[in-house]
């Protein structure tokens, strides 16, 4: 079913266009983004049942303007006709104020004025279950469901905690060239599974997303059994050894890794403040001739796919590893102006009151031609990496350190059945990346999480691959 765009965008289309009219008259460059996103987050525990807001909720204005030096931003909540020549002195106003505070001893940086195709665009995403029509009682009696059958899985499962969030994106770009709007619903949902022995206690998940509605609760109660099993099997895992092994690294373990590695590594706002090493290595070998690595918002269909970015750009789908060669970053708008390339429509605000950076969308390897079976049995000595919980990375140095929650054991190519928990995967970037010697056929791609940059500056993406074997050093 089609999702339905936001009235309140819809009815307010004319009214921006009104403005941007008045504002062309001072500047030479001027955009509106208007957001209204809306959802919730549903959670289901032994003691009881929650509804409350999601943190992605907003709904507002920025309008970016070109100040005769580089460009500044007026974020409101609000707009309508009897307002409009307000706004626009108050934004005069405010730009006035900025140029006279920078003063003339101080250096700044000229940016050019951006030059824009016209484009008049809109989509609108399709759900199996729109929100509107599944209702709150239904959501949290399907998670109940879930919640009781984990519980049932076993006596040492002595706590389940089930939780989907279904959120409503809606949003319209224009300036004098562009007119966009674009509306889209994704879920993320998490089935955790508490397992308890004498002492010893454990947790296991697992996490699904996408550009789903209410149906993506059938795929929760699909993985019951095995989240819960797996609980009660870490509760007689082992800690790794330290060292160097060789692994198999799930879908999941790829992404992060992807995430991580060339993901922060290349955000093209890092080589403008000189705070990445990847503008020195473009066009050279970074990893194994069998690695392929792409980001975009058009590269997969996940949490993170859209028809524009929040400073107007289409998506698109950049390929930033190609047969081991690092060919390209992402960017957004000022740091391509910045550097004298295209941006990648890779612009994202943690809200239309932030302001827009070089951010991650869809970020994974591509698929291979090997074979999980052949994967492991070539392995002598290493272990099935899955379920990873958080990762970091340092652009400038290429250090990357990535929290997974257990490995499998593998001897002699066979999977013993034994448990290492928890796993901490760390590594110079281009060493774990060129000892990629096999990449599986199928890719997976998931959304669950968001990434941060700096201390609170949070959006949605997704990340995945296929299971690749590497050499990794764990402790």
């Amino acid at each position: 079913m089609k999702v339905k765009m936001s009235d309140f965008l819809l009815e307010r289309r004319s009214t921006v266009k009104k403005l941007i009219t008045e504002l062309s008259k001072e500047f030479k460059y001027v955009s509106v983004l208007g957001s209204d996103t809306h959802g919730k987050r549903y959670s289901v525990q032994r003691k009881g049942a929650a509804i409350n807001d999601s943190m992605w909720n907003e709904r507002g204005f920025v309008a970016k303007v070109y100040n005769g030096i580089g460009y500044s931003e007026y974020s409101f909540n609000e707009i309508d006709d009897s307002k409009v020549k307000e706004i626009a002195e108050n934004i005069k106003k405010r730009v006035d104020k900025q140029i006279k505070n920078l003063g003339l001893d101080v250096k700044i940086t000229k940016y050019p004025i951006i030059k824009e195709e016209k484009i008049q665009s809109s989509f609108l995403g399709e759900v199996k279950i729109l929100p509107e029509d599944f209702s709150d009682k239904d959501i949290i009696e399907k998670l109940t469901k879930v919640k009781n059958k984990t519980l049932n899985v076993s006596e040492l499962i002595f706590d389940a905690s089930v939780s989907m969030q279904e959120v409503h994106v809606s949003k319209i770009f224009i300036s004098n060239d562009k007119d966009l709007y674009q509306s889209y619903v994704w879920s993320e949902g998490y089935v955790f599974a508490m397992a308890r022995k004498d002492d010893n206690t454990k947790v296991n998940y697992s996490g699904f997303s996408g550009l789903k509605g209410a149906e993506m609760l059938d795929e929760m109660d699909s993985k019951v059994e095995e989240t819960a099993e797996m609980a009660i099997k870490l509760l007689s895992a082992k800690a790794v050894t330290p060292g160097e092994y060789e692994v198999v690294c799930s879908p999941d373990v790829s992404g992060i890794i992807a995430h991580e590695a060339f993901g922060h590594g290349v955000e093209m706002d890092m080589f403008v403040k000189n705070r990445a090493k990847a503008p020195q290595y473009i066009d050279k070998p970074v990893a194994s001739s069998l690695v392929n690595m792409h980001d975009g918002a058009t590269s997969a269909k996940n949490v993170s796919s859209y028809l524009f970015d929040d400073e107007g750009v289409i998506g698109k789908d950049t390929t930033i590893i190609e047969n081991g060669i690092l060919k390209r970053g992402i960017s957004d708008t000022l740091s391509a102006l910045r550097l004298g390339t295209k941006p990648t429509g890779n612009g994202k605000r943690t809200s239309f009151e932030r302001k827009a950076y070089t951010r991650m969308t869809n970020t994974f390897f591509t698929a291979g031609n090997d074979t999980v079976e052949d994967m492991i049995s070539s392995i002598k000595k290493g272990y099935l990496l899955e379920c990873p919980s958080s990762g970091m990375e340092d652009p400038k140095n290429w250090g990357i350190q990535c929290m997974i929650s257990y490995g499998k054991e593998i001897i002699d190519g066979k999977l013993t059945g034994n448990i290492v928990s928890p796993v901490v995967l760390t590594g110079y970037v281009p060493d774990l990346l060129k000892s990629i010697s096999m990449v599986s056929g199928n890719v997976e791609i998931e959304g669950t999480g968001a990434c941060g940059k700096g201390y609170k500056e949070w959006v949605k993406v997704s990340s995945g691959g296929p299971y690749i074997k590497a050499k990794v050093r764990m402790g």
